[in-house]
This record gives structure tokens, sequence and C-alpha cells, in this order.
């Protein structure tokens, strides 16, 4: 006879509700993914031209510093980290499959991109009044030695999202037959993101003489922005080691409370 532990009382319930949990965590991603996919899309204009950048960076700010926007991104991003830290509570092993560990990896790095940008965007203008371009970015980035950081924070993000479209849609036919395009273009966006943001960077290096320097304002309150960063980042790390090593003591528990009532 199995024990009362092994199976949930209300199984009709629970069902529901991890059902309901993963249809949260699919609309945050696709929130979430949406923001990366115009982030990636801006960054790739800077091939044609850092003007064209421009715009379309100013396209994306009235979108997301829109109370909507605002609303829809940091709640779909604090949605979506709780509920990977409930996922890391519950899991049972860790005996994943490598495309399973390349999402995990690409999903745990995302939210230190979210960040970035609300501590160097987002808090740096609600703070300080520093209205970011891409002038001032790239330059910030630049002076600071952190532009690599920039463009290895998307890419994984990037392939998380990406990685957890397929693994819901891959079952329908339509999506197999469109395996090697939306292959193609996962791969592609970041490339011209990438190529985008070196070309603008290229700009501002040549430029740089003739355009203006890094915001002073900015420059005097770094320190600042720098730990609220760090405070961030450790608080971050600290809920992810602290889920999972609540998982593990739950699992030991749970364990010994079977080996008692066989």
């Amino acid at each position: 006879m199995k024990s009362a532990t092994t199976s949930p009382p209300y199984p009709r319930i629970e069902a529901s509700w991890q059902s309901v949990l993963r249809q949260c965590q699919f609309g945050s991603g696709v929130v979430m993914l949406t923001y990366l996919f115009l982030h990636l899309v801006n960054h790739a204009l800077g091939i044609w031209s850092m003007d064209l950048a421009g715009r379309g960076l100013l396209v994306a700010l009235r979108v997301w510093r829109s109370a909507p926007g605002t609303v829809a991104l940091y709640g779909a991003a604090t949605l979506h980290f709780s509920l990977a830290l409930h996922t890391i509570y519950r899991r049972r092993h860790w005996t994943l499959p490598p495309a399973e560990w390349v999402r995990l990896w690409a999903g745990l790095s995302l939210p230190l991109l979210l960040m970035r940008h609300a501590v160097t965007t987002r808090l740096a203008s609600t703070l300080y009044g520093f209205e970011p371009n891409y002038e001032r970015v790239v330059i910030m980035l630049l002076t600071s030695g952190t532009q690599g950081l920039q463009l290895a924070l998307l890419a994984p993000g990037w392939i998380h999202g990406c990685l957890g479209l397929w693994f819901r849609f891959r079952h329908y036919p339509l999506a197999q037959r469109m395996k090697p395009a939306l292959l193609a273009f996962a791969a592609l966006l970041p490339l011209l993101s990438a190529g985008g943001f070196i070309r603008m960077m290229q700009f501002v290096e040549t430029k740089r003489p003739l355009l203006h320097a890094a915001d002073p304002k900015l420059i005097a309150h770094q320190p600042a922005l720098d730990a609220w960063r760090h405070s961030l980042v450790g608080l971050y790390l600290g809920l992810i080691i602290g889920a999972f090593i609540a998982g593990q003591v739950r699992n030991r528990l749970e364990q010994r409370r079977l080996e008692k009532a066989r």
C-alpha cells in the first residue's frame, strides 16, 4: 500500500494548479521575450545608422516606460523568476537532457540583464535624471569597459525564450515544418544585434572628440548605482541558492518519511 505522503490529497486541484502555473510561466516568458526581441532589433538597426537605432530606442522607451509597459515588463520578470524559484525548490532530481541544461543556464542569466537594465537606465533616470540614448549608453559602456558584458547578456535570455517557445510548440506539425527557418531566425537575430552594436561602438570611437563626454551626473552617481546593482545580484544569487538548498532539504525529509513508513 502506498503511503499518503506519496501522492497529493487532491490530485485534480494539484493538476489544475500546476496548469495555471505553467500558463503564468508561459505568459510572463512571452512578455520578456518580446522585450528582448525589440532590444535585439534596436541594436541591429545600428548596422545602418545610429540615428535609426536611436529612433527605435525611443519607440521602445515609450512602450516599456509607459504605465502598462512598466507593469507588464517588471511584473512578468518578477512572476517568471518566482516560478523559477518554485521549480528549483520542487525539483526531485537534476538529471536533465542537455537542452534543458542550456535552457536553465540561459534563463538564470536573463535576470542579470534585466537588473543591469533597471539600474543603469530606469533607476538612473528616476533618481538622477539620466535619459538614455545610444550615444550616451555606448560611451558609458566604453568608459566602464562593460561593452562585452552587454552583448554577452542578451544572447542567453534570447536562447532561453526561444527554447521555451520550441518546447511549447514542437509537437505541432507546422512547428516541425518551420524548424529550419525558426532556427535560422533565432541564430541570425543575435548576430545582427551584435553587428549593429559593434558598428555603433566604432562610430562612437571614431567620432568621440566631436561627441559629448559621458554624463557627468551619471559618473558622479556611478558608485551608488554600482552598489544597487551589486545588492540586487547578491539578493538574486542568494534566492537561487536558498531555493536549491531548501529543495534538497525537503527531498531528504520526504525520503526519510517514506523509509519510516515502509
